[in-house]
């Protein structure tokens, strides 16, 4: 295969807009004397899909900042011990000088490095430690802003307190910086939803010249309003914010979310979807748009990443070995496996429409007459009481009569190595002897049940009214001998020490064959770019960050594995058809398809790597520095300017029959990907799963 032809078959994206060309470690910030913090509840503190942005960004903030970059939040104790390595800056580093200045003052502040990917440096307030001031500074903000925070609310108070913390501890950060270089200091102040945005209010209240950028990953009104039922996106211009706000007893959150939107030198977003909502909701459009990214590791070697989907894949069937048992009819190579994961937000997160979406499935498969069977798992945290009887008495059944027909085996090998070495030829007696065929007999009888195969593996805490079974039953999906579709609900994160599963949730995502995520309400959507990334097809939808995204960068997203379904502009009706039909058009794909579309999948992980969209954080950045300190040198816009995917170069080969299932349309006159790539492709096959 020729160099040139290789190098089309795996060609990446040949982007200008990395940070490449910035990542110094901070040399030229500290020549400028130019300094970064980053302000967000979820620093080192796991609750929230922030966290995964502010973690998985840390790398490519430190490669660029260096020791300029400091990352602040509060200290919680649970999370920061196993997080944090505690440690004090240099005597001589401002950062020094403004903590000894806050401790003189009596708050407690922790500071040290973060035990993630480029060890951010990271300062942690003790929010305890500030009550005291408490009033004084819900005076400040009434005099200031006239934002009166209601006693009662703890989260809304503790808000506060972190955030005067945060601006005293910046403007006593500057004024050490004066004397730290020769050249005036320029700091930016970059804040994350509401929670941190009492901080920016504060510095720009008490004009500490400091640039500002504030970023919301969804509005706080927003999330409200969908979880009411409400038809969120066709009346965006219609409501009445100050109203709605009130109804459901957020406005003084509302109003700090505003407040900091207004008062930021730059706005942020991380999708156009959510800049739509913005700018009717908090009523200011953003400056920039800051899609989340992902630190992507690359393989060596194509075929490493489809190695790893048949291993996981392997504990994935053991699992439905044990838990199908006794109705275990059905053939694991003929067999998808489809999930959803996610915060328990039936409505939002599209549960419901994929449970329909199911029954619609089943029904196609049914009418087809297909062999294939779908298992779908729905992986959301619930209320449960512990794993049920039967999902555990399956697990226990399967690994008695795995173990036995071990031992049998082992015992076999040395009768028959015992013979042969006397010069005898086995008969069929030396193979089973009678003791074996009970041992078998008994394990096989432990595998009958009279039950069908229980939808849920926990026993689900007020399960008569919890919304996804409600639906199942109203789908009357029972995993009967007859359905082509199973469904598994797992009311809980997966982890390596789970007994049944037995692996955590990366493992487990590399194991399925397609995640489904038709969210009506989705800012961003990490479980989508998460699949992304590890080389698995998803469904996503066009009222997502994610899917908005895809749509906007890659020019036809379904052939790279990203099926994109319409939640905005058709019926519910027409939306769950459409998201039963992709379902349907994936399951008819032969094992080679799929293969090949997993190789495409993988390829957009660089659209999604932290050092392409990073370099949008920056801007952000740099357009606030700009603002407040004009004397700054102007950086060319060209760096944050549209990259795009092309089609694949051409479809892959495959027999006329199935030619309708392939998983995209190719440009026209290109033949030459599937010439070059015949070896390849059959070498991948033999390492892959299906």
């Amino acid at each position: 295969m020729s160099r040139d032809k290789m190098s089309r078959r795996f060609y990446r994206v040949e982007s200008g807009q990395d940070l490449l060309a910035y990542m110094d470690k901070g040399e030229s910030a500290n020549l400028e004397n130019r300094w970064c913090f980053e302000t967000a509840w979820e620093a080192a503190n796991k609750v929230g899909g922030i966290y995964t942005v502010i973690r998985s960004k840390a790398f490519v903030s430190t490669e660029e900042m260096g020791e300029h970059y400091c990352l602040l939040g509060p200290y919680k104790e649970a999370c920061a011990r196993t997080e944090v390595e505690e440690l004090e800056f240099p005597t001589n580093s401002p950062f020094a000088v403004a903590v000894r200045n806050l401790r003189a003052q009596g708050y407690k502040l922790h500071t040290g490095t973060w035990l993630v990917d480029g060890n951010p440096q990271i300062i942690l307030f003790d929010i305890g430690s500030g009550a005291w001031r408490l009033d004084q500074f819900r005076h400040e903000l009434w005099e200031t802003c006239h934002l009166g925070i209601p006693h009662l609310d703890v989260e809304a108070n503790d808000a506060v307190i972190l955030g005067y913390m945060v601006a005293e501890f910046i403007a006593e950060f500057r004024k050490a910086a004066e004397e730290y270089s020769d050249i005036k200091p320029r700091v930016v102040a970059h804040f994350h939803e509401w929670q941190a945005g009492v901080g920016l209010i504060a510095l720009r209240t008490r004009h500490v010249e400091v640039a500002t950028v504030f970023t919301t990953h969804a509005t706080l009104l927003g999330r409200y309003l969908c979880a009411g039922s409400t038809d969120f996106y066709n009346n965006l211009g219609n409501f009445n914010v100050d109203e709605e706000a009130g109804k459901r007893q957020i406005y003084h959150r509302y109003c700090m979310e505003r407040a900091a939107t207004h008062l930021s030198h730059v706005f942020t977003t991380v999708s156009e979807v959510t800049g739509l909502e913005a700018e009717h909701l908090l009523k200011r459009k953003p400056d920039y748009i800051t899609p989340n990214g992902l630190n992507v590791k690359k393989f060596s070697a194509l075929h490493e990443f489809q190695n790893l989907h048949a291993v996981a894949k392997e504990k994935i069937n053991e699992f439905t070995r044990g838990h199908f048992y006794g109705h275990y009819d059905f053939d694991l190579d003929k067999t998808l496996y489809f999930f959803i994961a996610g915060r328990y937000e039936f409505g939002n997160k599209g549960a419901d429409v994929f449970i329909e979406s199911l029954a619609r499935l089943n029904h196609y498969l049914k009418a087809a007459n297909s062999d294939t069977t779908v298992v779908a798992f729905l992986i959301f945290p619930a209320k449960t009481n512990n794993f049920n009887v039967e999902s555990l008495r399956g697990a226990a059944v399967t690994k008695s009569l795995r173990d036995t027909i071990n031992q049998i085996q082992h015992n076999l090998g040395k009768r028959l190595y015992e013979i042969c070495l006397q010069g005898k030829v086995p008969g069929s007696n030396d193979l089973l002897l009678k003791e074996d065929t009970v041992k078998l007999k008994r394990c096989i009888y432990a595998l009958q049940r009279d039950g069908l195969p229980p939808v849920t593996t926990h026993n689900v805490i007020d399960d008569w009214n919890d919304p996804v079974l409600n639906s199942i039953r109203r789908c009357q999906m029972f995993n009967t001998v007859n359905d082509r579709v199973k469904v598994v609900f797992h009311p809980e994160f997966l982890s390596s020490t789970n007994p049944l599963f037995g692996l955590d949730y990366e493992e487990f995502v590399r194991g399925c064959h397609l995640g489904v995520f038709p969210s009506y309400y989705e800012p961003w959507g990490y479980t989508p770019a998460e699949c992304t990334v590890m080389g698995i097809p998803s469904i996503t939808t066009n009222l997502s960050g994610f899917g908005c995204f895809m749509q906007e960068h890659v020019a036809d997203p379904m052939s790279y594995g990203i099926y994109i379904v319409d939640r905005r502009y058709i019926s519910l009706e027409s939306t769950i058809r459409q998201l039963a039909q992709y379902m349907f058009d994936f399951s008819r794909l032969n094992r080679r398809q799929r293969i090949i579309q997993r190789n495409r999948t993988e390829r957009l992980s660089d659209l999604l790597d932290w050092r392409n969209l990073g370099i949008y954080y920056r801007q952000a950045r740099m357009r606030a520095l700009k603002s407040v300190y004009p004397e700054m040198e102007e950086e060319g816009e060209g760096m944050g300017g549209r990259f795009n995917y092309p089609r694949p170069i051409s479809e892959p080969p495959s027999p006329s029959s199935s030619r309708m299932t392939t998983p995209a349309p190719s440009e026209h006159g290109s033949d030459d990907e599937d010439e070059v790539d015949e070896e390849k492709e059959l070498q991948e096959l033999a390492h892959g799963g299906n």
